[in-house]
């Protein structure tokens, strides 16, 4: 069973950053791809950003790109791992709850159906 925590969401204004962690834990996580989504009021959860259980490759909505960052790091005994997503120059529009998912297969779309397990969420509210 995988287990997945999100913490470091907040209050920022315009501009401001922020950098959410994810500790996730369980058998072979450290074999997962994991990625971070978020959902606003009213709206359907979208993709923000993904990184290979290597860390090799990372991937990214064009809504991000350039302003956030994705990293991960695997602890030795392959049951316990962390992820961030550094977000900087953050906008209004990027108020959310942010979920951290994880996946054993890296999909060929990042689709919130796909993900095989989640956390549940961390309140990120952006002011103007």
């Amino acid at each position: 069973q995988v287990q997945l925590v999100e913490s470091g969401g907040g209050l920022v204004q315009a501009g401001g950053s922020l950098r959410l962690s994810c500790a996730a834990s369980g058998r072979t996580i450290s074999s997962y791809a994991m990625a971070w989504f978020r959902q606003a009021p009213g709206k359907a959860r979208e993709f923000v950003a993904a990184i290979r259980w290597s860390g090799a490759s990372t991937y990214y909505a064009d809504s991000v790109k350039g302003r956030f960052t994705i990293s991960r790091d695997n602890a030795q005994n392959n049951t316990q791992n962390t992820v961030y997503l550094q977000m900087n120059s953050l906008k209004p529009e990027d108020t959310a709850v942010y979920y951290c998912a994880a996946v054993w297969t890296t999909p060929s779309t990042w689709s919130p159906y796909v993900m095989d397990y989640w956390g549940k969420g961390t309140l990120v509210t952006v002011s103007s």
